[in-house]
């Protein structure tokens, strides 16, 4: 028994050693497999995970659609009907006269831009002008469409015309042209076409749309030389284009005590301002409101002169004018939308009568002055009502008829109607009792289309590039979805302008204007915009670095275990 049980006691301490190996020998390979499956955990769910909850939303943007826009070419098509009265073309010519003729020219705004106005098509008639006596006759007969034109060609007997006028523009979209006796008779239809094309060239440049507009209306966008900086220089004192517009019309009475002022604002308003302002309704939305100011000084002291006897206030001293006053006006905070500002200053009785004068110190006939893309100011004298026997305060009634003569016209220029100058041989009719006449109209949609087209397709590029260079700008779906809308919108104006549909292409302008307006000014875009990568840093090493160095170190150590078994069995086999 003794010596079976010493052989068994012999058998443990045999066995012992073998297990304490084995045991030794598993206990790598299990801190290798923990490593390597902690890894695969980290790098297959963990790092996925973090990545899809901490990327930047970014919605799909119209990027080729944009880069499109950017180098695109405008075409401007205006639609010039031509009617042949009788006694211009003999019955062969008539005959043979087209009916339709397309005259295009290609303009360079710069090196990058170009536009082409396009005359097509010219529709040529055979009427009979003897009911033609005035401009609503003209328009009775052929009323054309917004942005087209109806030119009436007039034999050289007729009495329509002045003797010295060769073309009469009237007040809608009509002209009458006065043909040459010597181009009647003798004449094919070719030569007699081609000594109208350029009176015809004229009329379009005057009653529709010419280099000198659409360079002004990109001049946001391009860079232009000197000499056409100096061409535009009437059109830059007008209010950029913009969906709407208001106007306040202010009464500045700095001596209460003296006079007693009564305007009948609403009802001139009505009278004299609404009409155009309702003609105006396709280019923009207008608000009016009114104000009488007390005490409200006009900030310059103006010179007196013995020799007229009345105070002055030259050119030099109107820029200092408009800040002092401009304090006490205020502004409508709710809107913001640009402000026209027209102001009636009725001079105190120490310093009247009070006359601008210009830079001829020649005395201004309409007694007033305008600040480009800021308002009017008008100098109202009532001296003639202080009379010795007089009861101050003097009850004065403003002639608002003479008042608002002088704001129309200050009005018409801040809003970009430029009057245009006639060139010799040309007679202009009068605007009429709306303040603007139809083809004016059309000048200025003309304008506002292509304006409100650059300034659009400048503002999608701009926050096209802005969002590819800075990744961490959120693109929410409403931010792509009105850039998607603005460049829609743009395609569109693009094309009513090339098909000569003035009237939609300015209503897809302005749908593309502010959809612009409102991607590129969401405040969802500066959320993450200044958020450097070292506040990144900051924030992820505490979180991630106590966790991945052991890691790191498992698998170096393993990849470094692996190497050493590599070499022993190599050394084996050698």
């Amino acid at each position: 028994m003794t010596k079976q049980y010493t052989a068994s006691s012999r058998h443990t301490e045999h066995a012992s050693p073998v297990g304490s190996q084995f045991a030794v020998l598993k206990s790598p390979q299990r801190g290798q497999l923990a490593a390597l499956s902690i890894a695969a955990v980290v790098i297959m769910v963990g790092v996925p995970l973090w990545w899809r909850t901490t990327e930047t939303y970014r919605a799909w943007l119209p990027v080729s659609q944009i880069n499109e826009l950017a180098n695109m070419q405008l075409q401007l098509s205006a639609d010039v009907e031509v009617v042949f009265a009788r006694g211009t073309v003999t019955p062969e010519q008539q005959k043979k006269v087209p009916l339709t003729q397309t005259q295009d020219e290609e303009h360079t705004v710069d090196g990058d831009l170009i536009f082409k106005a396009v005359c097509d098509p010219m529709v040529t008639k055979y009427e009979d002008c003897k009911l033609i006596h005035a401009d609503l006759s003209l328009h009775t007969l052929s009323e054309s469409p917004c942005g087209s034109l109806v030119v009436y060609v007039i034999p050289e007997s007729s009495s329509l015309l002045p003797e010295d006028m060769d073309v009469y523009i009237g007040q809608r979209r009509t002209a009458l042209l006065r043909i040459g006796a010597q181009m009647r008779v003798g004449r094919t239809v070719e030569q007699l076409l081609a000594h109208l094309e350029p009176r015809i060239k004229q009329v379009l440049q005057v009653m529709s749309f010419s280099h000198t507009d659409i360079t002004a209306a990109l001049s946001d966008r391009v860079r232009l030389s000197p000499g056409n900086k100096e061409s535009i220089a009437d059109s830059m004192r007008a209010f950029k284009s913009s969906p709407g517009y208001e106007i306040t019309f202010s009464l500045l009475n700095p001596d209460p005590k003296s006079h007693r002022l009564h305007w009948d604002i609403e009802g001139a308003v009505q009278t004299y301002i609404q009409p155009l302002l309702t003609k105006l309704a396709p280019v923009a939305n207008f608000s009016l409101d009114s104000q009488t100011l007390y005490y409200a000084m006009l900030g310059v002291n103006p010179r007196f002169d013995s020799s007229s006897s009345a105070y002055t206030l030259n050119s030099d001293s109107l820029a200092h004018v408009i800040n002092p006053v401009e304090a006490r006006l205020g502004s409508n905070a709710a809107s913001s939308n640009p402000v026209l500002n027209f102001l009636l200053y009725v001079p105190d009785a120490h310093h009247s009568p009070l006359y601008i004068h210009d830079n001829k110190k020649q005395e201004v006939p309409s007694n007033a002055f305008h600040s480009p893309r800021w308002g009017g100011i008008m100098v109202y004298n009532v001296n003639g009502f202080y009379r010795p026997e007089a009861v101050l305060p003097v009850d004065i009634n403003i002639n608002m008829a003479k008042v608002m003569g002088v704001f129309l016209a200050q009005l018409r220029l801040l809003l970009g109607v430029q009057s245009s100058t006639a060139p010799p041989g040309f007679l202009m009719a009068p605007c009429g009792s709306t303040g603007l006449a139809d083809w004016e109209l059309d000048r200025l949609m003309w304008s506002r289309s292509v304006e409100n087209v650059a300034t659009a397709t400048t503002t999608i590029t701009s926050l096209a590039q802005l969002l590819d260079q800075i990744g961490n700008i959120v693109i929410n779906d409403n931010i792509a979805e009105q850039v998607s809308s603005a460049v829609t919108s743009l395609q569109l104006a693009v094309a009513e302008l090339e098909a000569g549909n003035l009237g939609f292409a300015l209503q897809y302008s302005k749908e593309a204007i502010m959809a612009s307006e409102r991607a590129f000014f969401d405040p969802s875009l500066l959320h993450l915009l200044y958020f450097p990568d070292d506040q990144k840093f900051a924030i992820y090493i505490p979180l991630f670095l106590p966790m991945c160095v052991p890691i790191l170190l498992s698998l170096l150590k393993i990849v470094s275990e692996a190497r050493q078994k590599r070499r022993e069995k190599q050394a084996k086999k050698d």
